[in-house]
């Protein structure tokens, strides 16, 4: 990777579509300082309140605890995009368009963005009545009164809604004029800054401590062994034979090369968890409106974020989306249909519905394995990191088991498209293209 980041950087055209990417990156992380008008200055650094909202703070790089004006993120454009893909298999006009090409994706695409300001005002509603419960909302319309009070909350929900519409446009010229996809490399750059934020707050305490640096250097050894079963497992693939026969064509006869199925171990990536996290969030993020219901309450005490239940749910839900999304990514009769038609065979097994068959039983297989993964991943690593830091200090929290995953799958992602912008590049060279 840092080769052709090298490689990269001495070619123009690339160099421009890197630089663009880093300004981009570098004005959302200038707005993750702006403070949000009305808040009280003595509520900075503590607006999170608990694990739920502090889950969320990690995606933000921070920006939700420090309550600035990008404190939303990117987080609703995701959750749109999420929901989206459900619907797409129930409501049929919404299938027909991700069929319909580029242009029913750019229709799709426009709806999920409306989808998505009608969820960053209600993530604003739940995060705002928070903030004002643990009395952090300071009246800005005259100095006290009820009205005051909601005028107020009334704009720091539109102040946050705006933050996230100009993260959406920033994600969108990322994808446009830079290099990978937007939305990732935003999430990927407010991840890895709680960690490094993390970092510099455990070098603060060695002054006071010194067997600090030990803590400190086994969590960076067990986070290093982390990153590389990812990658090993993210990287591995069941390839399956596909052996065609030759093509008549005429009075001569053409051999055609044999090729593969590549079936990846964890096809859905990090999309399972999202889905996962997302179905379990989305309870407590509505209850929030009522911190003082019964509702709220238990859901907190019993499913909230950081209890048993929850993480047992949490791998039950990674199992059965896994399977879900596995199913939407591979259709092992369409495939069986395609090679029929091509005149090809797999080693051993009868075309047609074997085929078929034989391709779900082996993709079953592969998807419950990955499953698995992504559910001991969900659980492990988040607890090994609270019994090296004791359960304390802001790394705690820095990388969970999404946020390694996402690390992961967007430098890879990234990775990817600076290979596909070298090799174009050198198509361009020899004019090929």
């Amino acid at each position: 990777m840092f080769k052709n980041l090298v490689n990269a950087f001495a070619v123009k055209g690339i160099r421009k579509k890197m630089l663009m990417t880093l300004l981009i990156l570098l004005i959302y992380r200038v707005g993750c300082f702006i403070p949000v008008p009305g808040l009280s200055p003595t509520a900075f650094g503590n607006l999170a309140g608990n694990d739920f909202f502090s889950v969320l703070s990690t995606i933000t790089g921070g920006s939700l605890q420090n309550g600035t004006l990008f404190a939303l993120g990117i987080i609703p454009f995701i959750n749109a995009f999420i929901i989206m893909q459900l619907l797409s298999l129930i409501i049929k006009p919404l299938e027909e368009l991700s069929k319909q090409g580029e242009q029913g994706r750019e229709k799709l695409t426009q709806i999920t963005k409306y989808v998505s300001i009608v969820l960053a005002i209600i993530q604003g509603i739940g995060i705002v009545i928070s903030w004002n419960n643990q009395g952090y909302i300071q009246p800005m319309f005259g100095s006290t009164g009820t009205v005051s009070l909601a005028f107020t909350m009334i704009f720091v929900i539109l102040y946050l809604t705006a933050g996230s519409c100009i993260v959406m446009w920033l994600s969108d010229r990322i994808t446009e004029y830079g290099i990978g996809n937007g939305s990732s490399l935003i999430i990927f750059v407010g991840i890895l800054t709680g960690f490094f934020t993390g970092i510099i707050s455990e070098f603060g305490l060695i002054a006071e401590d010194v067997t600090v640096i030990w803590r400190l250097i086994l969590y960076l050894v067990v986070v290093v062994v982390v990153f590389g079963f990812i990658v090993f497992i993210d990287l591995s693939e069941r390839r399956i034979e596909v052996i065609y026969g030759n093509k008549q064509r005429g009075n001569k006869t053409y051999r055609v090369n044999n090729s593969v199925i590549p079936i990846r171990i964890n096809a859905g990536g990090v999309m399972p968890i999202i889905f996962a996290s997302s179905f379990l969030m989305f309870p407590q993020l509505i209850a929030s409106f009522w911190p003082q219901s019964d509702f709220y309450i238990w859901w907190s005490r019993y499913l909230g974020v950081g209890t048993w239940a929850y993480a047992g749910l949490m791998a039950l839900l990674i199992l059965f989306f896994s399977f879900f999304y596995a199913k939407i990514q591979f259709d092992p009769y369409d495939i069986a249909k395609r090679i029929q038609e091509n005149d090809g065979v797999l080693k051993g097994v009868t075309p047609g519905r074997k085929t078929a068959e034989f391709l779900d039983g082996v993709n079953k297989r592969i998807t419950l394995f990955g499953a698995i993964f992504l559910a001991v991943l969900s659980l492990i690593p988040s607890l090994v990191f609270a019994a090296i830091l004791n359960n304390s200090g802001s790394l705690v929290n820095a990388f969970s088991a999404t946020g390694m995953l996402i690390v992961v799958s967007v430098a890879l992602e990234f990775n990817k498209s600076l290979e596909a912008q070298l090799a174009m590049q050198n198509f361009k060279g020899r004019g090929i293209l």
